[in-house]
Order: C-alpha cells, then structure tokens, then sequence
C-alpha cells in the first residue's frame, strides 16, 4: 500500500542509539522529523490563532476525529472541503482515530467485535463506530494522515485483556486498510499489546505486514509508571519498519522527547504544552516552572533565556505572573505560545544534533531536564 503522495527520506542515524533524522513528504508540506505535533482537539489549538502556531514554526498539528464527528460533525467539515480549507492551515495535518476516547470513556461504552457503542459524556446521547465508520470520518475529514481505529488496553490489565484488545486492533486493522480508498492520505496502523512485551513483539510484526507510509507505538501514557513506559518505547520502536516514521502517540514532555528520539521515535504530539499552561506552567532549559511562583514577583528575565518565542522577547515573567494572576486571558495565551514554541525549538536543536553527530552530547547535556 505504497502511496506516490508521501514518502520518507532518512538522512542521519546515529553511531550509539536509535535516534535518527529524516523527512516525511506529505501532499501540504515536508515534516523534518523528529517532530513535535501540537494538538488541536476541535480543530483548533487551545489558546493559540494560527498566526500564533505559525510563529511557532509548527510543521504539522493534531487535530481528533472522534470530537469532530460529535461536534462540528465530518459532513460539515467535508462540505468546507476538509479540515485544511476548515481552519484554514494549508501544513500537515493528521488526525486520530478516536480509539484513544474510546478507552478514555470506557465507563460510558460497550465494545464487541464489530465495533464500539457509547454514550457522550455531555449529552448522553448514543454514537455507534467502528473501523469503517472511523475511516468514512477520517476521510470526510481529509486529514494528510489518518489513524488506524484500534482498542487501547488499560493500565493495569491482565494478559488476556491485553491479548484480546490487541487481536481485536489486528482484525479491525484489517477492516481499517480494506475501507480507507483516499489515495493521497496515509494510514497509520497501532501497536498495542499493552504492558507484555511478547505481545508487542506481536503486534509490531503483525501492522508491519502492512506496506503503510508511517506506523505508531499506541498503548503507552496511559497511567503506567515511567520507568515502565520508557521500557515500552525503547522495546517496541526498533520493532517497526526502520525506513517509515515512527509516531508515539500522546507523548511529549521534553524529556519524553529526548528518550524518545534516543530509542528511535520520529513523530510525537501531546496536549500538555496548553493544557500545562492553562495552569500556569512553562517549560525552560533548568526544567518546569510555575508562574505562579512567588520569586518570580519581580523577576524581569523571560520565562526562558534561550527561548525565540513572541512570549519571551516581549514579555517579563513578572509581567505575565501579574497577568494570570488577575486572571487575564492573555497570560495563558503566553504562556500557550511559549510552551508549544519551546518544545518545537527543542525537537529542532535535537534533530541539528543527530544531522551534526553530536546528539550523544545533546542528551547527556539535557538529560535531567523535565
């Protein structure tokens, strides 16, 4: 299932770990990856317009196909001409499946075979979907890259759970290839398989039977400690096809980033960097902070002193503490602009580092960032 529309070229590896740097040619744009996904739920990034994202230098954003079929609908959207002419973002765009939800409302569902019935938490009204409806979602919505529907074991669970969960992913897959027809998107096949090494050893080998442009490690940040989710990434990426992105799915703290580039992940997206911000978060070089934080009263620096973004060459951290303080929306815009910045900046020095042959020096220098 090759498709003439993408391809991926991989220009590094390096000497000592998995890590490696490439592009993805896509129908909107070429991704140099590794690559940070900022996500936009709703088809819209929290806090951010797209002149914002753009200042960024966002390459490609998330946005999710189960909140867009219940609200604005796929066929509204398809009638705009898809989620680019939607939002107005003529970059990359690659939406998820709605498996993740699926497993996020699972006291509200009842899976079988064939598919998931649920209730939306909102209105309790009742939404029926499976791989094929999943796919007529995803291809309404036009996305460059769709997302394989797949059940998501819970941490924890029990073998056969996990088992069971992860077969029913392979079958659905299956469906999943057989239903998508739009030639110039991708389809991403999941791995899954839990917390069992065994099965993911499977699982891996089963979508890798499948000639997909890129392929994604699911299943992970799903409650489980972080020793174990390091395990499970630096198990599982060097599974799949070394000359297709690999994506890791819900990931994206920096030091997630750093490990996962070292055990070969290409592609990451995550909701942290607004959703972190809403609270008053923000990442810089010597770790997370909060602005909220008294010594910061006074403080004239900007929340980052290596950092590009319109928040940090405008703005002091005193200054955006008073905002949010007196709850002013514009520090939480700030604070949004320079977490998602910050991370796009800090993918970008990592992939110069893997393209210069010095990423074992980049890690070793960041390593104990959070």
């Amino acid at each position: 299932m090759s498709n003439k529309f993408f391809s991926f070229e991989l220009l590094k590896e390096d000497k000592n770990s998995h890590a490696r740097a490439g592009i993805l040619h896509t129908p909107h744009g070429d991704i140099e990856t590794p690559i940070f996904m900022p996500v936009g739920t709703n088809s819209a990034v929290k806090m951010l317009t797209k002149h914002h994202l753009e200042e960024t230098k966002a390459q490609i954003i998330l946005s999710n196909s189960f909140h867009l079929f219940l609200r604005p609908g796929n066929k509204l959207i398809k009638e705009f001409g898809g989620l680019h002419k939607w939002m107005n973002w003529d970059k990359p765009i690659l939406t998820d499946s709605g498996g993740f939800q699926v497993f996020s409302l699972a006291h509200l569902n009842n899976i079988n075979e064939d598919g998931v019935k649920f209730k939306e938490p909102k209105t309790g009204d009742t939404y029926y979907i499976n791989p094929e409806i999943s796919m007529e979602i995803q291809q309404d919505l036009a996305p460059d890259i769709a997302m394989a529907f797949d059940q998501c074991a819970p941490y924890p669970c029990t073998y056969e759970d996990a088992l069971k969960a992860m077969e029913r992913t392979h079958r659905w897959l299956e469906r999943c290839f057989n239903a998508h027809t739009k030639e110039n998107q991708a389809l991403f096949p999941i791995v899954q398989g839990a917390f069992y090494d065994d099965l993911r050893t499977e699982s891996a080998k089963v979508i890798s039977t499948y000639d997909a442009v890129g392929y994604a490690i699911g299943g992970v940040s799903v409650g489980e400690p972080v020793d174990l989710k390091n395990h499970l990434v630096e198990f599982t990426a060097p599974l799949l096809p070394n000359n297709k992105p690999r994506y890791l799915m819900g990931v994206g703290t920096p030091i997630d980033l750093l490990n996962g580039v070292k055990f070969g992940v290409d592609m990451f997206d995550c909701v942290l960097p607004t959703r972190n911000a809403r609270h008053g978060s923000f990442f810089t070089y010597k770790g997370k902070k909060n602005i909220k934080n008294k010594e910061f009263e006074s403080d004239s620096s900007p929340l980052d002193e290596r950092c590009d973004c319109y928040a940090c060459k405008n703005h002091s951290k005193a200054y955006i503490r008073h905002l949010f303080r007196i709850g002013e929306a514009n520090a939480q815009i700030l604070l949004s602009i320079h977490n998602t910045r910050f991370l796009l900046k800090f993918i970008h020095e990592l992939r110069e580092s893997i393209l210069q042959e010095r990423f074992q020096e980049f890690y070793e220098e960041n390593k104990n960032i959070l």
